[in-house]
């Protein structure tokens, strides 16, 4: 496999979206094989909650490993991230309703929140993959605003059970390293909503 981002650092800012981790790992996987190299964050409750799908410690763990580096847990730790220019592009890659929303307003409360708000001080972009139930209801004016402001990228996104969860979208997590590059470039990646 091609190293496509060799010397590129991806701060991977992984939110409360529990059911998506299988995944998240997956691709922390796939972009370390494509040679980034990865600065894990994580919110709160992404770090401290165990729920029926692992534990919290175990994800800190896996995280760590597969990384090389200490995940950055606290709002303390996230700010120096764009003074210091640590970041090329921050990705969240299961970006839940509340997170979305505290985006939308600059509300800067957790790690998450600090990671985006000092990684855009440095006029970078950030790569958003939407992992909502309230994607086409509650959380669809904070997606529009988000899409409207500049350095903001979004994972083409579809509805994951349109019968049982109609207002339920996730995106593409197959389609995050095509959206990297071209948020890299700083085109969005199209087609953004997609079917299936």
């Amino acid at each position: 496999m091609a190293a496509i981002f060799e010397n590129i650092r991806i701060g991977v800012a992984v939110c409360g979206s529990f059911c998506t981790f299988k995944k998240v790992f997956e691709t922390v996987a796939e972009l370390k094989e494509l040679g980034a190299d990865i600065i894990p964050i994580m919110s709160f409750n992404a770090a401290r909650l165990s729920t029926r799908f692992g534990r919290a410690a175990d994800n800190l763990r896996i995280l760590e490993g597969m990384t090389g580096r200490c995940v950055i847990t606290t709002i303390e730790e996230a700010e120096p991230i764009g003074p210091k220019k640590m970041t090329d592009i921050m990705l969240l890659p299961n970006c839940t309703g509340n997170t979305l929303a505290k985006l939308a307003l600059s509300i800067t409360d957790s790690p998450v929140t600090m990671a985006v708000k000092s990684h855009l001080r440095g006029n970078r972009p950030v790569v958003v993959n939407v992992a909502t139930n309230d994607a086409l209801s509650g959380a669809a004016k904070n997606i529009g605003a988000l899409m409207n402001l500049r350095n903001y990228y979004f994972v083409p996104i579809r509805q994951d059970d349109s019968v049982n969860k109609p207002t339920s979208a996730v995106g593409d997590f197959s389609a995050i390293p095509d959206t990297i590059k071209a948020a890299l470039r700083g085109v969005q990646v199209q087609p953004l909503l997609i079917e299936g």
